[in-house]
């Protein structure tokens, strides 16, 4: 089989697994999982042998529809960046999978569960396969549908399907500018195929500022950046699995990843706009974390905040480094941006993905209690979880040696580098991130049972557990050098080497920054938490706790006053002027003429031959007026 035929094999296997769900298996849940997990299976397999086998960039294309001269091609971009990020779906896919086994293991509905797993599944891998901007805007809607119906599996909850349609929407209104953007750059270069705009603009082809940010869109609202971000707390109401698959590895991380394919196409201007609005991302999302009470929520902010941590990193775009001295010495540009920015993407992926299947150990241990104020001591009813959870979230805080360490610094050097201003700014959100963090960790695990639910929790099975122990290894290793030398060949050795090496003052700064915003947020978090029923900040600074409070809720207030106030009203204007003007006036006027018409019509018709003789002489007096010019038109 060649790498093109394996690429198209692993694209459909999910869809032909979803296909076999829906019309065989739709009431056969246990048959159904396994046919699911069995194409998980071969995802990762094929990922695998893919990603470690060595080729890259074979040509691989179908043309899918042809209208005039416009083509639309199902194509292969298989480049290191691809096989990283079809390492991340394989391998979080498979985890998420066998968890899903023994958490959906009693769900009525599990039939439909994991066809969605297939149908997101399939949709993933397009948007990681495209090789033109329409192909990923294709499966980028497919990438959506397949998050609502997994966000909807608790159908007949009120709070699950206003959790889809709101995700539904806000997606759709990124998606709108993503679409535009588009269609602009067909318009400007004539095609949409990554590799040609790359030849493109390095032979100088001019660069709008409005394309690059229009594709933004896109990104703003699958990566859930400001002001799109409202969609993926209240996500959670979907199952844990789920949360773990899409809203912290893979979903959300596709406007990272279509960021960086776009990178040819960004000028000053858009970077900065994205610099900021990652920036401003991830401290707004750190500080809602803090108030969170949900262990999901918690989790949920968090995933916005590293989010905006990525969107952040490739804003800050290239790090020059000088080559030689006197007349030999030469500036070497470093896409740091876009090694910075895969590099967290893929340590979250591994860190997150644990804590989101760890919350899930928990939640199913706690026979699905998610109040942390509810937990506590975990540590001991739950070790291995306990265990496993804890590297996640020494990986996030960025202790030494563990994978977020690495990537969170990497970001840190880029914006000292770059934008001291945004270095302030994203150190303060890693104090922040370790503080809430820490704040989740005692409230969860240490301590004594508050209440029944966690005095009788349990070790889940191994479905539960195995995928646990994987992703924790990955959160230990996936910093290292090694780990990316063969999956991406050398792709971050430019901003890796910046960072896991000496490199001056710079560097033993960041170093020092790091370690003391790790210290800062755990001692603060460990001054004030206890293991308690309440939270412990909303009774020592009420009014801090209240203003977070606040801001968190700013934006679905902003946004309920908009519909209720703006959008409704226009609407019922609109309404007004359907049924009053268009359908009354218009509509209902014009077939009231017409029917005038016809009844003065129908009157002339009286059946009698001298009425019909008038009206014949009166036609020719007509006739004979017009034509000897005594009436003229």
């Amino acid at each position: 089989m060649t790498s093109a035929q394996l690429v198209f094999s692993v694209l459909l296997l999910p869809l032909v697994s979803a296909a076999v769900i829906a019309l065989f298996l739709r009431r056969a849940g246990a048959a159904a999982s396994l046919v699911s997990v069995l194409a998980a299976v071969g995802i990762a397999a094929g990922a695998g042998i893919l990603a470690f086998g060595g080729h890259r960039d074979f040509p691989a294309s179908v043309e899918f529809l042809r209208l005039g001269d416009f083509a639309l091609s199902i194509g292969v971009k298989f480049d290191d960046l691809a096989a990283l990020m079809l390492t991340i779906v394989g391998v979080v896919g498979l985890c998420v999978h066998v968890f899903s086994l023994g958490y959906m293991h009693d769900d009525a509905a599990r039939a439909r569960y994991f066809g969605g797993l297939s149908i997101f599944m399939f949709s993933m891998l397009g948007i990681v396969f495209a090789d033109n901007l329409f192909m990923m805007f294709i499966f980028w809607e497919l990438v959506g549908f397949s998050s609502w119906l997994l966000i909807n599996h608790y159908l007949h909850k009120q709070s699950a399907a206003d959790a889809s349609k709101k995700a539904f929407i806000a997606n759709r209104v990124g998606d709108f500018g993503f679409l535009l953007g588009i269609v602009w750059c067909q318009a400007q270069f004539g095609t949409t195929n990554l590799d040609a705009l790359a030849k493109l603009v390095d032979g100088g082809a001019a660069v709008a500022a409005g394309i690059p940010l229009l594709l933004f869109c896109g990104a703003v609202g699958k990566s859930a950046q400001l002001p799109l971000h409202v969609w993926l707390p209240d996500a959670m109401e979907g199952p844990t699995p789920v949360s773990a698959l899409i809203h912290a590895a893979t979903m959300v991380a596709a406007g990272i990843y279509m960021l960086c394919r776009i990178n040819v196409l960004m000028v000053p201007d858009a970077l900065t706009v994205i610099m900021w609005v990652g920036t401003a991302t991830a401290l707004y999302a750190a500080l809602c974390a803090i108030i969170q009470s949900d262990i999901k929520k918690v989790l949920a902010y968090s995933t916005l905040s590293q989010l905006g941590y990525m969107v952040a990193a490739f804003g800050l775009g290239s790090i020059k480094e000088v080559h030689g001295t006197g007349a030999d010495a030469h500036t070497h540009l470093i896409a740091a941006g876009v090694g910075a920015a895969m590099f967290h993407l893929t340590t979250h992926a591994f860190f997150k993905a644990l804590m989101f299947l760890g919350s899930g150990s928990v939640i199913h241990g706690c026979h699905h209690e998610q109040d942390i104020f509810k937990m506590g001591g975990l540590g001991a009813k739950m070790p291995l979880t306990f265990a496993t959870f804890t590297i996640g979230v020494l990986a996030i805080v960025g202790t030494p040696f563990l994978s977020g360490f690495f990537s969170k610094d990497a970001i840190l050097y880029l914006a000292y580098t770059n934008h001291k201003g945004v270095f302030g700014l994203l150190g303060l959100t890693a104090i922040l991130t370790s503080f809430y963090m820490i704040r989740l960790w005692i409230l969860v695990f240490r301590g004594t049972p508050r209440s029944e639910s966690a005095a009788h929790a349990h070790e889940g099975g191994l479905s539960l557990t195995a995928p646990l122990v994987v992703l924790a290894v990955l959160s230990v290793i996936g910093g290292y050098g090694w780990f990316y030398s063969t999956v991406a060949r050398g792709a971050f050795d430019g901003i890796y080497g910046l960072v896991a090496h000496p490199h001056g003052a710079d560097h033993t700064l960041i170093l020092g920054v790091s370690l003391a915003v790790l210290a800062i947020g755990a001692g603060l978090a460990f001054m004030i938490y206890k293991p308690a029923a309440t939270d412990a900040l909303a009774e020592k600074a009420p009014g801090l706790f209240g203003a977070l409070r606040a801001l968190w809720a700013s934006f679905d207030r902003i946004y309920g006053y908009y519909v209720a106030k703006v959008q409704q009203r226009f609407a019922m204007v609109l309404n007004f002027l359907d049924q009053i003007v268009l359908a009354g006036l218009i509509l209902r006027g014009v077939a009231g003429l017409v029917g005038l018409f016809g009844l003065g019509a129908r009157a002339l018709h009286v059946g009698n031959a001298n009425a019909y003789a008038y009206w014949f002489l009166f036609g020719v007096a007509a006739l004979w007026a017009v034509a000897a010019g005594v009436l003229k038109f």
